[in-house]
């Protein structure tokens, strides 16, 4: 699909999504993409649609089947993920307490933050440095600030 931080490649598998890909998508050798295209699968539709919304401002909370591949751990960083709300953002010290961790942990949120297979709809842009710094992320931190610039309120 087409949206305002470049084209996504939306994946599903077994009635749930497994990925969101940031364009220039991975493919084969070639190029080519790893299995079919399917625009007319409802699931994608309604990922589309809910992404869509989302990109306009008007859905601020996804409610889509998630199927991420990923260790325990991950999964449980990236469930902590999905309790941030639109607009907020939290530290990887703060994900790492709320896990039960110390700071000590922060880097291992990082590098499972960073592996996120479903950006945006497990949002993993609203995770910054300690400091409140825009830190890295996996579709750049052009796409990055966008996003979380998306999700602030106008001022009127």
């Amino acid at each position: 699909m087409e949206s305002p931080i470049g084209d996504l490649r939306i994946i599903a598998r077994d009635d749930a999504i497994v990925a969101i890909e940031f364009s220039p998508f991975r493919g084969l050798a070639d190029g080519r993409p790893i299995g079919e295209r399917t625009d007319d699968d409802p699931l994608l539709r309604r990922a589309v649609a809910q992404l869509t919304a989302y990109f306009a401002r008007e859905l601020r909370e996804f409610d889509l089947p998630l199927a991420p591949q990923g260790s325990a751990f991950q999964r449980q960083v990236w469930d902590q993920l999905r309790l941030i709300r639109w607009g907020e953002t939290a530290s990887y010290g703060e994900i790492a307490h709320r896990l039960g961790h110390t700071n000590a942990a922060s880097r291992a949120v990082g590098l499972a933050n960073g592996r996120n297979p479903i950006p945006i709809v497990i949002p993993c842009h609203r995770v910054i440095g300690a400091d409140g710094s825009l830190t890295g992320y996996a579709g750049g931190l052009d796409r990055k600030q966008l996003l979380l610039g998306l999700e602030q309120d106008a001022l009127f």
